[in-house]
């Protein structure tokens, strides 16, 4: 009778065990495919379809000591590619991961040329990518918050209307809004930057920004030196990860929402592109998307 028991505790021990397993599969699954399956995921307008990868590759036992993998592209992954850098290093002795931050256009271009292993990209692949032979890996999922200056007087939230209206060069003074009277200074992002490119989409819904004298279009895809020149009259926009823990600057809501929430509106995936899937890359992407990858980004992105 002990023995049986015994083997009744180990079976309800056991699915308990896979119980958890299972769950933190999930858990880890809805922040990689933002709620849904692979199957159900392959939306174009999120990215999905045609050369999107999202079969996980595997994370090996071990690499060749010297295997390099460089990394460029997205300035919104730069926290997401360190942190997954420290990972991949501790968990593979003798290897190395080279990050740069050129911008998702720069970084795919890399890619392309050589110079570079992995894009970290802000945006879908375009048709022309695809064309080329590169693949994206969806990784995680990214908000995009407007920010202001912690000294501009504007202390209301925006309309999506009204930030369609600011970014399209309609509305150029913030009275116009509910703030005080004074010209609006945009800091636009160049280009190169996939956060402008997917902006220009999600919040823009495809039109082109302004070109009134008020918006300023900067030449460097960098976060803090946008964030520098907002001053007291500006606004800009940045991954939200990039500026949650910033005093100098504060999220503009959006409809009454902020980046925090569930419900917020400006929200986009994130991509490891690559077009030769070498033993490095194979191996990076497979952590990339484990629970112990996907486990640093989130904690990257807190």
């Amino acid at each position: 009778m002990s023995q049986k028991k015994d083997t009744l505790a180990l079976v309800i021990a056991l699915i308990i065990t896979l119980g958890i397993i299972g769950g933190a599969l999930f858990f880890f699954r809805g922040i990689l495919f933002g709620g849904n399956t692979p199957q159900t995921a392959q939306n174009p307008s999120s990215g999905q379809g045609q050369n999107t990868d999202q079969t996980p590759f595997s994370v090996p036992s071990s690499l060749p000591q010297g295997t390099t993998i460089n990394i460029n592209g997205s300035t919104s992954m730069v926290l997401i590619n360190e942190a997954l850098k420290t990972g991949f290093e501790q968990k593979f002795p003798g290897t190395t991961v080279n990050t740069q931050a050129a911008g998702t256009s720069n970084g795919i271009q890399a890619v392309i040329s050589g110079s570079a292993d992995i894009a970290a990209a802000s945006r879908p692949l375009t048709a022309e990518e695809k064309q080329q032979g590169l693949t994206a890996l969806r990784v995680s999922q990214d908000k995009i918050a407007l920010t202001v200056s912690v000294n501009n007087p504007f202390q209301r939230g925006l309309t999506p209307q009204q930030v369609v209206k600011i970014f399209t060069g309609e509305i150029t003074d913030w009275s116009a809004v509910g703030g005080p009277q004074g010209v609006i200074q945009v800091i636009n992002r160049p280009p190169v930057s996939g956060t402008r490119q997917a902006f220009q989409e999600l919040v823009l819904q495809g039109q082109a920004f302004g070109t009134t004298p008020n918006i300023q279009t900067m030449e460097r895809d960098a976060t803090t030196p946008m964030l520098q020149r907002l001053g007291d009259d500006g606004i800009g926009y940045a991954t939200y990860s990039q500026v949650a823990d910033q005093n100098t600057v504060r999220v503009v809501p959006i409809d009454g929402v902020t980046p925090e929430a569930s419900s917020y509106p400006y929200q986009r995936p994130l991509f490891y592109v690559y077009q030769e899937a070498t033993e490095g890359v194979q191996a990076f992407l497979g952590y990339a998307t484990s629970l112990e990858g996907q486990g640093a980004i989130v904690t990257a992105n807190q």
